[in-house]
């Protein structure tokens, strides 16, 4: 395991959050952000309404600015969110779940939620100075984000769609 459980499982939401944004928008109505909730294990107050979709999506732009900047702006960014929310880092336990930090009390908005678990996976990942292990996809026509977790960083693409689609254009490419 590279990182701690709950720093995998926020970057791993962030990511997906983020990428949620390139076409085609994959979060567009709240039964798809109530399966995020749920896909990811978010605890505490999720409200469903266009409103708190609004928030959510709303959130896209700076996770992608936080995730792909470099380690000094990283830190900035991560501390401008943790202050902001008045992040209180507490240990806690739930469901099939060890104990794990939440920075947040259980009725805080769910995208205040995510804000904050993403920061705080964020220092883990500072911490260890391994921001290498996020990156852009290398499609020349995505921007998705990658999170490698993989043991050799060998992790390029953000899907299997892309990864296909240059394994094809590479074997043409090799043909002709």
């Amino acid at each position: 395991m590279v990182f701690a459980h709950d720093t995998q499982a926020a970057l791993v939401a962030a990511i997906e959050l983020v990428n949620s944004a390139e076409a085609p928008d994959t979060l567009t109505d709240p039964a798809q952000l109530a399966d995020f909730y749920r896909r990811h294990d978010y605890t505490g107050v999720h409200v469903g309404d266009d409103a708190e979709l609004a928030a959510v999506r709303a959130l896209r732009g700076p996770l992608r600015r936080l995730l792909t900047s470099d380690r000094a702006t990283a830190v900035t960014l991560v501390n401008e969110i943790l202050r902001e929310h008045r992040a209180v880092p507490q240990l806690v336990r739930h469901g099939d779940v060890d104990y794990h930090v939440h920075a947040v009390p259980p009725e805080a908005a769910l995208p205040v939620r995510i804000a904050v678990e993403t920061a705080m996976a964020m220092i883990d990942v500072i911490r260890a100075d391994d921001l290498s292990r996020l990156s852009v996809c290398a499609d020349d026509v995505c921007e998705g984000l990658v999170l490698d977790l993989s043991r050799n960083r060998s992790r390029r693409y953000c899907s299997t769609a892309c990864g296909n689609r240059n394994a094809v254009a590479a074997y043409r490419a090799r043909r002709r």
